[in-house]
């Protein structure tokens, strides 16, 4: 065991549960949160157009979803493998797996970019009203063109995430959305390309970050490394690897496409209420992503902890790091939830003053205000499985809130209760699923062994801890 190897045990391994999830939360929890932030600000600066651009970004939302549903698969899977590879001390199969991952990421989004723009006019006409169709075709081209940037970045940013090195992937999202916020009123306004602007500061931002973490791998300050050499391994193994990475990281992506079919379902079932229901959904959708963002964030410093560990045999540390997350996150979102629904009309008429927008919006933001209270069970079951290759169980429960509880709710409760059944739908929908994971929790925790298992890890780390 060398330096580094013994230093990452220590932390993994040897620091308390609840303080090391806190500590891996902390830099993504500010990733995410500034991430979110400025999506916000792209949704900002185009309400200062008007309605109709507004709900444009929503509209162009789904298609970049596509990008991140399949960066978080390979970035997921790629992540909870080399997490397990380096705890069990086998880094040179860690590097493989991390190099097939970034590979396949990459071409995945370049066949994605292509299809986007084969079908970008159906695809966007089956969402968008006449008036929001212009502005999101021009938003949407450069979304395409950046998608694989995006798919790639997702991998690195994971991988960084699972090695324990959360502030190494913050500072690479943070620069990038530091500079997004600078861009978007300089060309949006200044040199007049309005959205056009906007979407090509996201572009520019995405490209950013993906040089910085990219730096981060080259210059080895992550553990695991890049080796373009491994892409010369037999086309069996190679399909092997990349399938392994898939089956982990597969729950990752039937969220996220999940999330992104959802958000095609709502935008399409808004569209007889006209631009200001688009509007005031895309809005609320933003303000509940922020809000959301810091559990996914906690969860996210959770999943290393729990991979390490499961990977490492000790169970009591998994056991341990659950709870803590589960009520760090519950603490945190009851209070993000309590603003939400008291200032509800102040934050839509932040993004746009139209009071249409606001009519539409303040109902569906109290609602899914008040389930974001339990959304940290569901998340912690779903991060939980993932982190430890239980992809099943992960898959079933990635599913729930975006696609098997939400979707059907979506189009159903309207038929009963008109634009409300829409506005209501998501709060259903996260308490459903909060309701289905708890048993897969609980017996989850019934068949944890009890007691740790001392691995050849622990033996090597003992018999440096003696030179």
């Amino acid at each position: 065991m060398n330096e580094d190897e013994a230093r990452q045990y220590k932390k993994m391994i040897l620091t308390p549960p609840g303080k090391l999830v806190f500590t891996l939360a902390v830099p993504t929890v500010i990733s995410m949160l500034i991430t979110m932030v400025y999506n916000l600000v792209d949704a900002y600066f185009v309400g200062k157009i008007n309605t109709s651009a507004s709900a444009a970004i929503g509209i162009v939302m789904s298609v970049q979803s596509v990008f991140q549903a399949f960066g978080f698969m390979y970035g997921q899977g790629s992540g909870s493998k080399v997490a397990r590879l380096l705890a069990a001390g086998k880094k040179e199969e860690a590097d493989k797996t991390l190099t097939l991952g970034v590979t396949a990421s990459l071409l995945s989004g370049i066949i994605l970019t292509l299809m986007g723009f084969f079908f970008l006019d159906s695809l966007i006409g089956s969402m968008a009203t006449d008036t929001i169709f212009p502005y999101a075709k021009t938003y949407a081209m450069y979304i395409l063109i950046s998608g694989p940037v995006l798919a790639v970045s997702c991998v690195l940013n994971n991988v960084l995430r699972y090695e324990g090195r959360a502030f190494f992937a913050m500072f690479g999202l943070v620069s990038g959305g530091i500079l997004n916020m600078a861009l978007d009123p300089i060309l949006m306004f200044n040199y007049g390309l309005g959205i056009k602007g906007a979407a090509i500061a996201t572009m520019v931002s995405q490209i950013v970050s993906l040089g910085i973490l990219l730096y981060m791998f080259l210059s080895h300050r992550a553990i695991s490394s890049i080796n373009l050499s491994y892409l010369k391994l037999p086309a069996q193994e190679i399909f092997k690897r990349v399938f392994e990475i898939i089956k982990t990281g597969f729950p990752s992506l039937l969220r996220q496409l999940c999330a992104t079919l959802s958000t095609m379902v709502l935008n399409i079932c808004s569209k007889p209420y006209g631009d200001a229901a688009i509007a005031a959904m895309t809005i609320d959708g933003r303000v509940l992503m922020f809000i959301g963002s810091t559990m996914i964030g906690i969860g996210q410093g959770f999943q290393p902890v729990s991979a390490f560990n499961y990977g490492s045999g000790k169970y009591k540390r998994v056991r341990e790091a659950c709870f803590a997350t589960w009520r760090a996150g519950t603490i945190l979102m009851t209070g993000l939830a309590v603003l939400g629904i008291i200032f509800s009309a102040e934050i839509i008429r932040v993004f746009r003053d139209d009071d249409m927008v606001v009519y539409y919006g303040i109902p569906a933001l109290r609602f899914m205000c008040i389930a974001v209270v339990v959304q940290p069970i569901s998340v912690v079951g779903n991060m939980l499985f993932q982190s430890i290759g239980e992809a099943r169980k992960a898959s079933i429960l990635s599913m729930l809130r975006s696609g098997l509880c939400y979707i059907p709710l979506l189009v159903i409760l309207p038929v009963f209760m008109g634009f409300l059944g829409i506005q209501c739908s998501q709060m259903c929908a996260d308490i459903l699923s909060a309701l289905i994971s708890v048993p897969f929790l609980l017996r989850f925790f019934k068949g944890l062994p009890k007691e740790d298992r001392h691995t050849e890890q622990d033996e090597k780390y003992e018999e440096y801890s003696k030179i």
